[in-house]
């Protein structure tokens, strides 16, 4: 099966990108992809090895799932690589071009839903950290 690839430019500095991507404090206030849903919480550990959770929730309490795993690959603040839960793999690069950083996000898809509304959902949450940051003092 096919990765996919999602990606936006963000007009921020790298050193704000990484660490408003990977700190919880601010991971809740922009992982899901739509206004009906939510971050409930986060924890994440920024390292080879080590583990993150990110709760998304209906706002309406119909629906929540963790979205975790665990990192391969974490090279400050350029590259993020990690497995998720099923052992599906991502790799995140971040950028920095005379138009900002561009993130770039390549995922393997799950079986239970098309590949475009994977492709959208991811977008979605990407294009909401990208308006996040640019919106974040």
């Amino acid at each position: 099966m096919d990765t996919i690839t999602v990606e936006t430019i963000v007009k921020a500095p790298i050193e704000k990108v990484w660490d408003l991507w990977t700190n919880p404090t601010h991971i809740v206030k922009w992982a899901f992809a739509s206004d009906d849903w939510e971050a409930t919480s986060a924890e994440n550990d920024m390292t080879t090895g080590g583990k993150f959770k990110t709760v998304m929730a209906a706002r309406d309490k119909s629906a929540s799932f963790d979205f975790s795993g665990q990192y391969t690959d974490v090279q400050k603040p350029v590259l993020i690589e990690y497995n998720m839960e099923d052992g599906r793999q991502v790799k995140i690069t971040f950028l920095e071009t005379p138009e900002g950083v561009k993130i770039n996000e390549t995922f393997d898809p799950e079986s239970e839903n098309p590949i475009e509304m994977q492709k959208t959902g991811w977008q979605s949450i990407l294009d909401n950290f990208k308006s996040y940051v640019e919106k974040t003092k």
